[in-house]
């Protein structure tokens, strides 16, 4: 939050979301105070969007409506996938509480569904400006004990006259939280209470260690008109600046009733796509953790098995404040890859619930997995000794010489003339291919197929960004992607270089 000047004249949207089958409803505040706007906007993921005449919402009037639109692209396990978004927005202005009921959109020939979302009218929590002051700055925890890993909000309220004419970007300086790690609360309400427009910071803190913290004041430096300084028209210039600041915090934090690897209350979900595959298929499992608490320094292991080439991605982190709680979700997705049977080893991680201090397991089950072999058949011929001697006796005919003789000539007379305009033909073209064939065996033998490439860069992912993305073409041209374009040429230096490395 840089710009409070600017953020002033905006209510940004906040991660409250509904999600109901390629339809999303979100709401910019499920918590407002009296007299202020709330905007529903309702999203389709689709191509043809056909959205509800929506003209009031639980008795309250729609003062203004939008409608926007935008593509996007996403390249996942070798698949570019695009996907059409459109979005309208509804703007109210309720007195009281509120159900905004669910709606049906019909996308592509087919209805959806979103879910309901309440609204609730509330009192702000930011004290008026004291004495006909021009502004204030106020910082506030949602609590100030708390134990190693669990988390808490704090807020920071700017209040700013009604009528104060700005005449620079207000500067802000954050508090700083020694001890904690801090991620921006995501939710930033901005709204008028009484005489003075309020603007809500919040930070979600998660402290590291026990001990007694300060967290020291908030800053802000307000550029206001200099009214004793007029121009020849008696408009005022120039700027005078005014600085606040806010009061420090403190909070305590205590050791861990038990050690675990994670602080809150979460589940997890582990999806695998396929425990019987073909030699070099990709078996792929993800791994999601959600629930109440802080999954920003979770990290997951890695999976080392003999024989198994494992991909990952990277883990997506995402996080919202509900009720004044923090809520997380964390997913991360393997691959793998193995010419022979082999096994997911499983895994678990420890978790103290903070409410009543009760240590819990989370636990990614062993997974089996079977590579289906390839079936050959061989085929031998058999002679068998009675036979050999039929044949040889067969041979030895005194009779049959004269014969086989008379034969072969009638029938290289009867053929002559047309044998051998086939013979020379089929000469040429033995020639031609004898030529072709070597070139075909020199790229087929190159040291810089696909397959080998992968193998040898894919230990070096972590050291280059291009070779990163090597790896990634080579492994989605290697689940069948042929729209992936390779320079051969590139990576045959790359694996040079890696090679001497």
């Amino acid at each position: 939050m840089r710009n409070l000047g600017k953020v002033l004249l905006v209510i940004t949207l906040v991660v409250q979301v509904m999600w109901a089958d390629g339809v999303e409803a979100t709401v910019s505040s499920t918590e407002v105070v009296r007299g202020n706007t709330v905007e529903l906007r309702i999203k389709a993921i689709g191509d043809d969007a056909e959205f509800p005449d929506i003209q009031m919402i639980d008795g309250h009037s729609i003062i203004g409506t939008h409608s926007g639109s935008s593509s996007s692209y996403s390249y996942i396990n070798g698949t570019m996938k695009s996907e059409h978004t459109t979005t309208k927005t509804f703007t109210f202005v309720p007195d009281q509480n509120v159900t905004i009921p669910a709606y049906e959109v019909k996308i592509d020939g087919k209805s959806y569904k979103t879910q309901p979302i309440e609204i609730k009218i509330v009192t702000s929590n930011a004290s008026v400006g004291q004495n006909n002051e021009m502004f204030t700055l106020q910082m506030r925890a949602n609590k100030t004990k708390v134990m190693v890993g669990e988390s808490l909000m704090v807020t920071v309220y700017f209040s700013l006259k009604n009528g104060v004419r700005l005449s620079q970007d207000i500067q802000y300086s954050a508090p700083s939280f020694p001890g904690f790690i801090v991620t921006e609360g995501g939710e930033q309400n901005a709204y008028i209470k009484g005489n003075y427009q309020v603007q809500e910071v919040r930070y979600i803190l998660t402290p590291q260690a026990e001990g007694n913290f300060t967290a020291s004041p908030a800053y802000a430096k307000v550029g206001v008109a200099d009214r004793s300084r007029r121009d020849i028209f008696g408009m005022t210039f120039g700027t005078q600046w005014k600085k606040v600041a806010s009061n420090s915090l403190q909070i305590d934090v205590l050791p861990q009733a038990q050690e675990s690897d994670l602080v809150g209350d979460f589940t997890i979900d582990t999806t695998i796509d396929a425990q019987e595959v073909k030699a070099n298929k990709p078996v792929n499992l993800t791994v999601k953790i959600e629930g109440k608490g802080n999954l920003e320094s979770f990290e997951f292991p890695k999976y080392e098995i003999d024989g198994v080439t494992v991909y990952s991605d990277e883990a997506k982190i995402e996080t919202k404040v509900v009720d004044g709680e923090l809520y997380s979700s964390y997913s991360k997705s393997f691959a793998f890859i193995s010419e022979e049977d082999f096994m997911i080893p499983a895994r678990s991680f420890s978790m103290l619930t903070p409410k009543d201090k009760q240590l819990k397991e989370l636990t990614v089950n062993t997974y089996d997995i079977s590579i289906k072999k390839k079936s050959s058949t061989a085929s031998s011929a058999t002679t068998k000794p009675h036979t050999n001697g039929v044949v040889q006796r067969k041979i030895s005919q005194p009779a049959q010489p004269k014969e086989v003789v008379v034969e072969k000539q009638v029938e290289v007379k009867s053929i002559a003339w047309w044998m051998l305009a086939a013979a020379f033909s089929l000469g040429m073209l033995m020639m031609f291919v004898l030529r072709w064939l070597p070139r075909v065996r020199t790229r087929t033998a190159s040291p810089y197929n696909e397959s080998e490439a992968l193998k040898i860069l894919y230990g070096h992912m972590s050291e280059d960004a291009e070779i990163e993305e090597m790896v990634r073409k080579l492994y989605a041209r290697k689940n069948g992607d042929k729209s992936v374009q390779i320079d051969k040429k590139v990576l045959k230096e790359m694996v040079n270089r890696v090679k001497q490395s």
